[in-house]
């Protein structure tokens, strides 16, 4: 049986992924913690003003993207959900300029909430998919 700490955390994902796929970076953003740390996003630094900028950056590159939650799953304190993010590559991307390709790539993530924010975050992307898809590793 959930409690209602765990249902309010998995409301605020599925809340967040709302405003992501309405465009909405401001309200997505309300999701994470002033300190939050997030795992598996190579050079990103702990902050929620790092995580502001490397989603401002994505979007930048991916603009208008939307993200599917195939599975969400919440227990305690985490909410571990699986997602397919759909876009098209229209702006620079760590330095691999615009291919105008579309992209879906898969990914796991796993967030552990503190009051109803997240604090840390586990993530796991296919980016030897988002690099094959926008021609950075010679693919289609």
């Amino acid at each position: 049986m959930n409690t209602d700490s765990e249902m309010l955390n998995r409301r605020a994902v599925e809340q967040a992924i709302d405003n992501w796929n309405r465009g909405n970076l401001l309200e997505y953003m309300r999701l994470y913690n002033d300190d939050v740390v997030l795992h598996g996003y190579a050079g990103l630094e702990p902050g929620f003003e790092n995580v502001r900028r490397f989603y401002e950056d994505w979007w930048r590159a991916f603009p208008g993207s939307k993200l599917v939650l195939n599975d969400i799953i919440s227990t305690e304190d985490k909410v571990a959900c699986r997602f397919l993010i759909d876009g098209t590559h229209a702006g620079p991307f760590q330095g691999i300029p615009s291919s105008g390709k579309a992209v879906s790539v898969s990914g796991f993530t796993i967030l552990r909430f503190v009051n109803g924010k997240c604090v840390e975050r586990w993530s796991l992307v296919d980016s030897l998919a988002l690099l094959t898809q926008i021609g950075a590793l010679g693919g289609s």
